[in-house]
């Protein structure tokens, strides 16, 4: 079995999307910069490359747009992202608490490999944090991630060879490998201990 932890989101128009409350002020901010640039969201599509129809919904608080398209919006409106993300800083200082049930799980075909979310699902779409745990000859098998994801591999404990096509590096305790996640890949445990790991999957 070949993993693949990819989401993907989707809203269908007649269904107003319940966002994180800290992005509750995304919409309302783009909106009030567009407006203070004298823009219709007919040019603001033009400026940014984004469809019209999704910049309503941004605006609307109906999806959660990725960190990509909010950089898009961000140089459209001759701001930044510091600027454009300000008030998000207003959010609680603790944002969510997960006890460990609630973590999903995935579990590898030889059984001797556990990957959890440990991520927030919100932006799985172009950040995810997993914690990687690997018996002994375990192998974890992933397909090719969406282009341009970069994955990160810190080794915590035991050893890690990554394996990408003709290539393959070691990784020992205490060390951070990153590659190409947008081309299939292995993970094996090859150690005399246990494998345990944190991985980290970034979308430029």
């Amino acid at each position: 079995m070949v993993l693949d932890v990819d989401k993907t989101k989707s809203t269908s128009p007649k269904t107003k999307r319940k966002l994180p409350e800290a992005l509750e002020t995304l919409g309302p901010t783009i909106q009030r910069l567009r407006k203070a640039e004298g823009y219709s969201l007919q040019d603001l599509s033009g400026e940014s490359g984004i469809a019209k129809s999704i910049l309503s919904r941004i605006e609307n608080n109906e999806t959660n747009p990725t960190l990509s398209t909010v950089w898009k919006l961000s140089q459209a409106l001759n701001t930044n992202l510091d600027e454009l993300l300000n008030e998000l800083d207003h959010r609680p200082v603790i944002m969510s608490h997960h006890p460990a049930a609630q973590l999903p799980l995935l579990i590898s075909e030889d059984g001797l490999c556990e990957l959890r979310i440990i991520g927030d699902i919100e932006t799985v779409e172009w950040a995810q944090v997993y914690e990687l745990n690997a018996q002994v000859g375990g192998v974890l098998r992933s397909a090719p991630h969406p282009k341009g994801t970069v994955e990160s591999l810190y080794v915590r404990q035991g050893i890690a060879i990554i394996e990408i096509g003709e290539m393959s590096v070691e990784v020992g305790r205490g060390e951070v490998v990153r590659y190409r996640g947008d081309l299939p890949h292995e993970i094996r445990s090859v150690g005399s201990e246990p494998l345990r790991a944190t991985m980290t999957n970034l979308r430029r």
